[in-house]
């Protein structure tokens, strides 16, 4: 059986790039509120502090929006990861792996 691993996304990095990709094309936070129709920019706030992502409905916009796909703003993390029989304790999150069968 072949293992793949899990993809996990980097929440700060994504932050991060949400910001620069808005700063890059001069929007403002206010701009995405108006965009979105949120009543306070909070949302927007938490997606660049890396506190939140947007909902996969407000992905796909702010992708339009910026123009980029939604590759293009989501960044992945760099994880060192290990078969399941050396990782220590279970976790909450979904496992790292998931097997193909052959």
């Amino acid at each position: 059986m072949n293992t793949i691993p899990f993809p996990v996304i980097d929440l700060a990095a994504t932050g991060r790039n949400i910001q620069r990709l808005r700063e890059e094309r001069g929007l403002t936070v206010r701009d995405l509120q108006a965009y979105f129709g949120f009543e306070e920019p909070q949302a927007i706030y938490k997606w660049q502090k890396g506190k939140s992502l947007p909902t996969v409905d407000n992905l796909y916009a702010l992708a339009a929006l910026l123009q980029v796909t939604v590759d293009d703003i989501l960044v992945p993390l760099k994880l060192h990861i290990l078969p399941r029989e050396q990782q220590a304790e279970p976790r909450c999150s979904p496992p790292f792996f998931w097997e193909l069968a052959a």
